[in-house]
C-alpha cells in the first residue's frame, strides 16, 4: 500500500513538472519596440474627438481596413466603413460573440452591406478594439466602437502610423480570423 501511495505521489509530481515545463515554453506575444519618427494621435473621451478622428481616418483609407471589436454599435463608424467599402477599400471585421445575441448591431449592419464579418468565440470575450488601415495605420485603445464610448465613457484612442506595428497587429488579426466563424 505504501508503494502505491508513493507511486501516486511521484506521478502527480511528474505530471505537475511536465505542466510547468510546457507552460513556460509557450510562445509569448509581447513585443519590444523602439519608435522613432512615428506619428501618434491621442484622444480621450467623453467628447474628446475620438470618434470624429476615427471616422476621418477610415475616410482616408485607400486599400484595406481590418477591424477587431468587442462592441460595435456606432452608426458613424459603421457608415464610414460601408462608405470605404463602396470606394473599393477591402473591409473585414472580427467581432465578439456577444454581437450574435444583440438584436441589431454593427455586425448585422456590416454583413447586410456585404462586408465579411467573423465572430471570435474562442475566448471568454474578444475584447480587442483595433483597426489596421492600409497596412500602415493602427487604431487601438480602450475606445469601443460605440456611441457611449464617445459620449459617456472615459476612454482612450491611439492612431499610430507605423508599418512595423501595423504588421504585428495584422499578424494577430489573421491568427484570430483562423479560429473565427463567419457571421
Amino acid at each position: 500500500m505504501k508503494l502505491a501511495i508513493w507511486l501516486e505521489y511521484v506521478m502527480k509530481k511528474f505530471i505537475f513538472t511536465l505542466f510547468i515545463c510546457f507552460y513556460w515554453t509557450l510562445p509569448t506575444f509581447a513585443y519590444d519596440l523602439t519608435l522613432q519618427n512615428t506619428p501618434v494621435q491621442v484622444y480621450f473621451s467623453p467628447r474628446g474627438g475620438a470618434q470624429d478622428a476615427l471616422v476621418a481616418t477610415i475616410g482616408q483609407a485607400k486599400d484595406s481596413i481590418f477591424v477587431q471589436a468587442y462592441s460595435f454599435t456606432s452608426a458613424p463608424i459603421a457608415k464610414a466603413l460601408v462608405d470605404a467599402a463602396k470606394r473599393g477599400v477591402k473591409i473585414e471585421a472580427i467581432l465578439d460573440k456577444s454581437q450574435r445575441s444583440e438584436r441589431y448591431t454593427g455586425a448585422t449592419f456590416l454583413r447586410n452591406e456585404g462586408i465579411p464579418v467573423y465572430i471570435d468565440d474562442k475566448h471568454a470575450i474578444a475584447h480587442n478594439k483595433v483597426m489596421i488601415i492600409d497596412g500602415t495605420i493602427v487604431v487601438t485603445g480602450s475606445f469601443n466602437f460605440t456611441k457611449a464610448a464617445e459620449e459617456k465613457n472615459a476612454e482612450n484612442l491611439l492612431i499610430i502610423r507605423n508599418k512595423e506595428i501595423a504588421k504585428i497587429y495584422m499578424d494577430n488579426w489573421e491568427k484570430h480570423k483562423e479560429h473565427s466563424e463567419p457571421f
